[in-house]
């Protein structure tokens, strides 16, 4: 069996002396080229640092603003199917049902309960607003107009819930599903239209009432028969 033979079936191939000698000059030349070039210099470094700092500069405010309102509409969504949860629990039961509403310690907390008998302190009927959304403490606040049960002054302004147990309020549906005894403020003479019993929450800035410059959104109910709407901002006050 010939050399060639075999080279061939052993799919070698061979090169001649000098280009191998060519191939091994240029290898250590490219071997040379990469070790120097290596990395970063100090100039690229900071200018990809600098880039960084001014995207997050521009994204940052938008995408804190982002995450504010979304906390605010899933906690205002969480008022929204608790006052649902207690008109259904009501007309099912046949029984007068209420929807309870509080700040504690800077903690806005709700709860759905029979109406004869408000929840106590440590009650598992009371929920933390917008726990679920990743709001902690002082984050968000409850305001209301209501003065009393289903009962709000004439004016229709948001007051603030402070933080002990006395300010907390309640909406209560008798075994209809209705609101007995509801006064929804004084009816607006150009819009002829009235505030309603409003629950907000709010992303608040400073004071003790809402102003045009807080994050609001809130729950309005309209009618005895418990029309309730969902509005935000402005439309809050």
């Amino acid at each position: 069996m010939s050399n060639n033979y075999i080279i061939k079936k052993l799919n070698i191939s061979l090169l001649p002396l000098h280009t191998i000698n060519k191939k091994s000059k240029l290898d250590g030349l490219v071997s040379s080229y990469k070790q120097q070039d290596a990395g970063f210099s100090l100039i690229e470094v900071v200018a990809v640092v600098l880039m960084i700092g001014i995207l997050a500069a521009i994204v940052g405010p938008s995408w804190l603003v982002f995450v504010n309102r979304q906390q605010l509409n899933k906690a205002n969504d969480a008022v929204l199917v608790a006052l649902q949860q207690a008109n259904r629990e009501a007309k099912r039961t046949k029984t007068s049902y209420s929807f309870t509403f509080k700040v504690e310690n800077k903690i806005a907390k709700i709860a759905v309960h029979p109406s004869d008998s408000i929840p106590a302190n440590n009650s598992p009927l009371w929920q933390t607003l917008g726990s679920d959304a990743g709001i902690t403490s002082g984050q968000v606040t409850l305001l209301t107009n209501l003065t009393g049960t289903n009962k709000t002054d004439d004016n229709g302004k948001l007051n603030k819930l402070y933080n002990y147990l006395a300010t907390q309020q309640s909406i209560k549906f008798d075994y209809l599903g209705s609101l007995p005894d509801a006064y929804f403020g004084k009816e607006d003479t150009t819009t002829k239209d009235t505030p309603g019993l409003k629950i907000a929450v709010v992303r608040q800035n400073a004071g003790t009432s809402a102003s045009d410059a807080d994050m609001k959104r809130c729950v309005i109910i309209k009618t005895l028969l418990s029309g309730i709407v969902v509005e935000k901002d402005s439309k809050c006050n």
